[in-house]
């Protein structure tokens, strides 16, 4: 079975982009590149959020902007189907892309019954929270930084009921940062 797995920075208080959108507040270095490609390398599907999707397709899609960025990066992003929940996008400019108005759990069970590599989730707080209150995340992968927002775009909006995580692993990146990967407790 395949499955569904959270790829994301977070600032210690809980943020994954500050209260306009920005993330320039994350260090990036040639050892957390390597952690997601060997992420990317076990995935064949993204899942997105509208406003996530439009940030990557606008710097994905860019040949000038991604010309410093790993190869298999660039290639990954931009020819990996996705799936993009959104009730007011009218259409997908980005190759591979389906839109899917609403998330319903037996659509995304099914998905993650089909054949296939992992499926990786990239931002989207708000779908991040639908489908953790639905127990369809199977890991979350947390790159926290060492950094206080203040305020922001929250992990989990909307939660309002406890997620228990098992912790599975941590590691320490020379940048500062530390991976925290948890499954959902059982």
């Amino acid at each position: 079975m395949r499955k569904i797995s959270l790829l994301n920075w977070v600032s210690i208080d809980g943020f994954i982009a500050g209260i306009h959108g920005e993330t320039d507040w994350f260090p990036w270095d040639s050892e957390i590149e390597d952690f997601y490609e060997q992420r990317q390398n076990k995935a064949d599907t993204i899942i997105y959020g509208r406003e996530t999707y439009e940030v990557m397709f606008q710097y994905w899609s860019d040949e000038t902007l991604t010309v410093s960025d790993r190869p298999s990066f660039v290639h990954f992003m931009n020819n990996t189907p996705k799936i993009v929940f959104s009730k007011s996008l009218a259409k997908a400019d980005w190759n591979n892309t389906k839109i899917v108005r609403e998330v319903n759990k037996h659509d995304i069970e099914e998905l993650k019954r089909g054949l296939g590599g992992d499926i990786l989730i990239y931002g989207s707080g708000t779908i991040v929270s639908q489908l953790a209150k639905l127990d369809l995340i199977d890991e979350y992968a947390l790159m926290v930084y060492p950094v206080v927002l203040g305020s922001g775009r929250p992990l989990f909006p909307n939660i309002s009921d406890r997620i228990k995580l098992d912790l599975i692993s941590t590691r320490r990146y020379s940048c500062g940062s530390n991976l925290h990967i948890y499954r959902p407790y059982n």
